[in-house]
């Protein structure tokens, strides 16, 4: 199996963000997603930016994909949307995750393949073989699916399959902005507070339990998803690519754990508050032992 780097859903500033795809091109990680993947108002990065980095990382031998927005709310989204696009068509190197369906029809009219995305909730065969038909040469399976999902899936010849395995899950987006709203804020005016949360702002229970994180416009879990234990199911499904979520800390670390794995070695994972319970078809915040 391939090891996939999903596109960073937090904040950074600009230098932290060059600063880490320039740590990423030396890591054994096989495709790369990059672009902004949440909200439409985070400009730290231009596209100028993203198609510095992405050359970087194609010279150094990944494969280099650009996600597009999950909620599109303006002419200026479908522009960044489209820029995205021209770019592909410039560098054959380079290719899109299409993340709603909007992107899915412009692709499908330039003639473009793509990978679908997670937001595009593919659960069942018959969505998956009008993606196919439209050009997903790869599909990203939504993260709250499990293993009787995939089992029942049939998966059109020529499309790879590639699951979410180890972040925080995006659970749900929204037109507000949750951290906005913490800070007494309207979206426009946001401040670009999420900024200050690398790894997003932690929302607890009134006893004081870890429930979810907020970041921006989308709700992710607040324990890190982890597939650990599940790989060797994982590989006997057909699987290609194992999804890694960017954080903060200790992605070196984990990547190389993941790959050694795969590669049939022993590693320690960093990290811990793992769940599971999606893939066991069990509530999303609880660790089950396969």
């Amino acid at each position: 199996m391939k090891i996939a780097l999903g596109p960073v859903l937090f904040y950074w500033p600009r230098q932290r963000v060059m600063d880490f795809y320039a740590e990423m091109a030396e890591q054994p990680v096989d495709v790369i997603y990059l672009g902004e993947a949440v909200c439409s108002r985070r400009h730290e990065m231009r596209l100028d930016d993203w198609l510095e980095v992405a050359s970087v990382l194609a010279d150094a031998g990944k494969t280099v994909a650009f996600s597009t927005l999950p909620l599109i709310e303006s002419e200026s989204d479908l522009k960044a949307v489209r820029r995205l696009m021209d770019a592909a068509l410039e560098d054959a190197r380079l290719t899109i995750e299409a993340n709603e369906m909007g992107a899915v029809r412009q692709l499908a009219e330039r003639g473009q393949s793509f990978v679908a995305g997670p937001t595009l909730n593919v659960f069942n065969a018959h969505t998956l073989r009008l993606l196919a038909d439209c050009g997903a040469v790869r599909w990203v399976m939504p993260p709250e699916s499990g293993r009787a999902a995939l089992a029942g899936m049939a998966i059109p010849a020529g499309v790879e399959t590639e699951v979410f395995a180890h972040g925080r899950i995006p659970l749900a987006y929204s037109a507000r902005c949750f951290t906005a709203r913490r800070y007494r804020l309207q979206k426009d005016s946001c401040e670009f507070r999420c900024i200050e949360f690398p790894d997003g702002l932690d929302l607890k229970t009134r006893e004081g339990a870890p429930f979810l994180t907020l970041n921006g416009i989308q709700t992710m879990s607040a324990r890190t998803y982890h597939l650990e234990r599940e790989l060797p199911e994982l590989a006997s499904a057909g699987v290609g690519l194992l999804r890694l979520s960017p954080q903060s800390e200790n992605m070196p670390a984990l990547i190389a754990a993941y790959r050694a794995l795969l590669d049939g070695a022993t590693a320690t994972m960093p990290g811990d508050d793992y769940c599971n319970g999606f893939w066991h078809a069990q509530p999303g915040l609880e660790w089950i032992t396969p």
